[in-house]
C-alpha cells in the first residue's frame, strides 16, 4: 500500500528556484527585482545589487552575474 501522504505530496509542486537583483535591503526582508522588472520580498543575508537565487520568499545564496535570456515557449 502507498504511503498516502507521500501521494499527496507530490501532487504539490515544489516552488522555482528563482534569480534576481538585490535592489534593496531592510531589516528583516530584502526587496529583489525579477528579470522581467517585477518586484518581491525575501529574507535573508544579501548585499546590495547584487544577484542572489531565492526560492519561496527565501535567499538561497548569491547568483553569478551573468546575461539573462527569457526564451517564450
Amino acid at each position: 500500500m502507498a504511503n498516502i501522504y507521500k501521494v499527496f505530496k507530490d501532487l504539490i509542486p515544489d516552488p522555482p528556484l528563482l534569480v534576481g537583483k538585490v535592489i534593496a535591503v531592510r531589516p528583516g526582508h530584502n526587496i529583489i527585482e525579477l528579470p522581467g522588472g517585477a518586484q518581491v520580498t525575501a529574507r535573508g543575508p544579501a548585499t546590495l545589487n547584487k544577484k542572489v537565487f531565492f526560492k519561496d520568499g527565501v535567499i538561497e545564496g548569491e547568483a553569478p552575474d551573468l546575461t539573462v535570456v527569457n526564451i517564450d515557449v
